[in-house]
């Protein structure tokens, strides 16, 4: 080839590259897709039990352009609620912020998880065994401590709890008041431009009779609902990045276009309103070896129903668990070492109450002829017992 061919041969080069670089053309280059956020559900059985919530909340998200998102957790249970979603949670039934921090259990469920999000609602059960808010939030902090370890970039969302009136507990109602108003301190001083710290109200506008089964979980309609709701906005906020490290929101945020998300404000209009259908055990918690819980539970006594329970309906053995509405009568020789139960009318144990707390066996009545005699009562689909 000639010397004045290969100058001509520069020359058209250089020109094909000059009209790429006008034209914005971007050859062979594929953009590499943003990994999805991971958020994690971080709470007890009003998380995780089956939480439905996080159902209204994920497909709501996904109806309004936040798709790439992934919950995360060590649990699922997505078809407990009768629709499809992403069902990864650490929602785990019966479990106490200070037993989750004192016993070290976090920090496995975040190398499963990786969360760069955190929604958080925990310490119901701490304030239903009257743990001080101050012990509790000294939980919260080890907790933090340990996402920060694993993420130092993480991002908390924490709720001010929902109110409660269970059988039985006369001062929870006010230990949740107490234990609510203590939690804004504790995000100012712990919350950083790095890792910041939202506030969700989850107590504002919840009717503890009209929205729970049991006087303390949400139902499947209106309280499932309201919790969804709450969660939406300060969500989307810390997706859209629009969130200050204090800050409390509880507007409806206006989603700009930003890849997958809507170019336009939207006022999503996603209700659900049917009661979800339990399909099986799924992901229910099941407590681990170590778990032990420091509390005292006191069980009320059931004035004229008798001790026993009448017709047997099966004998049963530890481990048991079951999941389901009805009336029942179980007889059992042995129990293991823990009862629990949520989303019940009643339980009963030789006629004294313990419905919907955790409770060891060593506190249970004296056998009646080598039985214990348990009554269960659930009117919705997800009522739960297990002794193990």
């Amino acid at each position: 080839m000639s010397k004045n061919h290969i100058m001509k041969f520069a020359v058209i080069f250089q020109v094909l590259l000059l009209i790429v670089g006008v034209l914005g053309l971007n050859i062979g280059v594929t953009p590499a897709r943003a990994a999805a956020v991971r958020i994690m559900p971080l709470g007890d059985s009003i998380t995780g039990s089956p939480g439905c919530w996080r159902a209204l909340l994920w497909n709501r998200l996904q109806s309004t352009g936040y798709t790439n998102i992934d919950f995360v957790g060590t649990l699922n249970n997505q078809n407990d609620c009768g629709v499809t979603f992403d069902g990864d949670n650490d929602g785990h039934g019966g479990f106490l912020a200070t037993n989750i921090a004192n016993q070290n259990l976090l920090p496995g469920w975040l190398a499963t998880a990786k969360p760069d999000v955190v929604i958080m609602h925990l310490g119901t059960n701490d304030v239903w065994n009257s743990i001080a808010p101050a012990t509790i939030l000294s939980a919260f902090s080890t907790l933090l401590s340990q996402m920060r370890a694993s993420n130092p970039n993480v991002k908390l969302i924490v709720a001010k709890i929902l109110p409660m009136n269970p059988s039985g507990c006369s001062v929870c109602a006010q230990n949740v008041i107490n234990f609510n108003a203590a939690i804004p301190a504790w995000v100012s001083a712990n919350s950083t431009a790095q890792s910041p710290i939202t506030i969700v109200d989850q107590w504002t506008g919840f009717d503890v009779v009209a929205d729970t089964v049991d006087g303390v979980h949400p139902n499947g309609t209106t309280g499932i609902q309201k919790v969804s709701d709450k969660w939406y906005p300060a969500l989307t906020a810390v997706l859209s990045g629009t969130t200050s490290p204090t800050a409390t929101r509880t507007r409806t945020p206006t989603i700009t276009n930003t890849g997958t998300r809507p170019a336009t404000t939207v006022a999503p209009t996603f209700t659900r309103t049917r009661t979800p259908t339990a399909t099986g055990t799924g992901g229910f918690p099941t407590a681990g070896p170590t778990f032990t819980p420091t509390f005292t539970f006191t069980p009320t006594p059931t004035t004229g129903s008798g001790s026993t329970c009448s017709p047997v309906t099966s004998t049963i053995t530890s481990p048991f668990s079951f999941d389901g509405a009805g009336t029942l009568c179980w007889q059992a020789s042995t129990l293991g070492t823990y009862i629990n139960s949520w989303n019940l009318t009643s339980l009963k144990v030789n006629g004294v109450i313990y419905s919907n707390v955790y409770a060891t066996v060593s506190s249970l009545p004296a056998k009646i002829n080598g039985f214990w005699y348990i009554s269960y009562s659930s009117t919705v689909a997800w009522g739960h017992f297990e002794a193990k």
